[in-house]
């Protein structure tokens, strides 16, 4: 048996990426997933080719989290796994270290990374608790483990989505709601952001070679490295964890020399 079988998802972030991946990942083992993303336009063609229903989502705004959930209330009448996979790590390349990073920019990143997911599970957990065995998926980062100087909203940002996953976990358990809650922490996932980052000077190879060299694994990683980590936390197999966190970084935490020294590393 698939092992998402007859499972109601929602993942954010969907159009492309990890999110891509991830829905990918959740239809190949039976799950219905609903697409979702700002991207409206990529975010319905990739529903459409999966053949699985696509709702514009900005997970920012609370009407549009409230929207969301109603539609999905109203069509499969229970949610089984939620994905908070939406975030940004900056705008318009603005700087983002403590002395220079604007108000303005730190409330903006914490509103798209931050708010967005305690929205997500706010609505989310109502609709969930009509689920027999839901689980609650937050997509953290490397660098909300490690201090990181020239990203410092960012970091934060995902610094608290680890933590706000271990209130969400226990407050379901100790209300015997059957919702597990746990997040998975990437760094150096080929990704498209990645993919620009490493054209940079037309240096392509050059600089995927020298950042390789950093990881213990001596490779990136790819969205279905993410994807499988996740694809475990929403499955039954992981039936009894809750409130932790899986790091996909090819080993780079595992060392005392790796904290993120650049914007780049993340």
């Amino acid at each position: 048996m698939a092992r998402l079988s007859n499972k109601i998802a929602l993942v954010t972030g969907s159009a492309r990426g990890i999110g891509k991946a991830i829905v990918e990942g959740f239809v190949a083992e039976g799950a219905t997933v609903v697409v979702s993303d700002i991207l409206v336009a990529e975010g319905q063609q990739f529903a459409d080719s999966i053949n699985m229903p696509f709702i514009a989502l900005d997970v920012a705004s609370e009407s549009a989290w409230q929207a969301v959930i109603k539609t999905i209330a109203q069509q499969y009448g229970r949610l089984d796994i939620l994905v908070n996979n939406a975030g940004i790590i900056n705008v318009a390349d603005a700087p983002q270290d403590p002395e220079s990073c604007s108000l303005e920019l730190w409330r903006k990143i914490h509103h798209i990374n931050l708010d967005s997911v305690f929205l997500g599970c706010k609505y989310a957990i109502p609709l969930m608790k009509q689920s027999s065995a839901a689980a609650i998926v937050n997509l953290s980062s490397r660098s909300g483990l490690v201090g990181v100087p020239t990203l410092c909203a960012y970091a934060a940002s995902k610094a608290a989505i680890h933590n706000f996953t271990k209130s969400v976990a226990l407050y379901c358990a100790n209300e015997n709601y059957p919702i597990r809650c746990n997040s998975v922490a990437p760094a150096s996932i080929l990704t498209p952001m990645w993919q620009q980052l490493l054209h940079a000077q037309n240096n392509y190879e050059e600089n995927l070679a020298n950042l390789s060299a950093k990881i213990p694994l001596g490779c990136f990683g790819e969205p279905q490295d993410v994807a499988n980590a996740v694809l475990y936390l929403a499955s039954d197999e992981a039936k009894y964890i809750t409130g932790t966190e899986i790091i996909i970084d090819g080993g780079v935490l595992a060392g005392s020399a790796t904290a993120p020294m650049t914007k780049k590393t993340i």
